[in-house]
């Protein structure tokens, strides 16, 4: 089942607590987007909010490190109560020993690949990996356009877990609404990550619905 993950980056930070109880109940988890300002050009939330996150719900929480010392906020992260910690590929010489310290400390550990970077970078590290985020627009802000091109990324990924018989999760992330959720959840995404289509969507509760079907 394709599971919504909403991204918080598209909530209204004001009345934070109250945007989450209100789609709480048509999502599976909440997307905690972490920007430095350097590896994207955007500067977003940090620990204390992740804590103000855990307060207002029991979802699980994904904490995507857009950063460029992303070693440094894992050995941070791991006393907090979340479920999954994902880095870029881009953003580190040492991927295979950083995530199998995200592991080490007990989170589901993903890899997320931009638009201009190719999948093949990964394919050495698959059997080690929880999941592969797909990045369809350029990381750094929310209401991006979607990149078509990363449909062919999410098909590839697909046939990956039939080749070397793997079970990891494919999360597609950027530009994602209800036109074409469809045609990326029937490429393989089993995670679909959403901030305008969910935050700013006044057809949740039926969108979602439907989604699952």
């Amino acid at each position: 089942m394709v599971k919504l993950s909403g991204s918080i980056l598209a909530a209204n930070l004001s009345n934070l607590e109250s945007e989450i109880k209100r789609v709480e109940k048509f999502i599976d988890e909440i997307h905690f987007d972490t920007m430095d300002g350097h590896f994207v050009p955007n500067l977003t939330f940090g620990y204390p909010l992740i804590e103000a996150v855990k307060n207002c719900t029991n979802l699980p929480i994904d904490v995507h490190l857009m950063v460029t010392n992303p070693e440094f906020h894992v050995e941070k992260l791991k006393e907090f109560d979340i479920q999954r910690i994902t880095v870029h590929l881009e953003t580190t010489y040492h991927i295979h020993r950083l995530i199998s310290r995200i592991k080490e400390y007990g989170f589901e550990a993903f890899v997320a690949l931009n638009p201009g970077t190719p999948l093949y970078l990964i394919e050495e590290i698959i059997p080690f990996l929880d999941g592969v985020l797909v990045m369809s627009v350029n990381p750094g802000f929310s209401g991006q356009k979607f990149i078509a091109k990363s449909i062919e990324k999410i098909k590839t990924l697909k046939n990956w877990k039939e080749k070397y018989g793997l079970n990891f999760s494919i999360a597609v992330d950027g530009g994602i609404n209800e036109t074409n959720a469809d045609v990326v959840s029937s490429a393989g995404a089993d995670i679909l990550v959403m901030g305008y289509g969910i935050f700013k969507n006044n057809n949740l509760e039926q969108f979602s619905k439907l989604l699952k079907k």
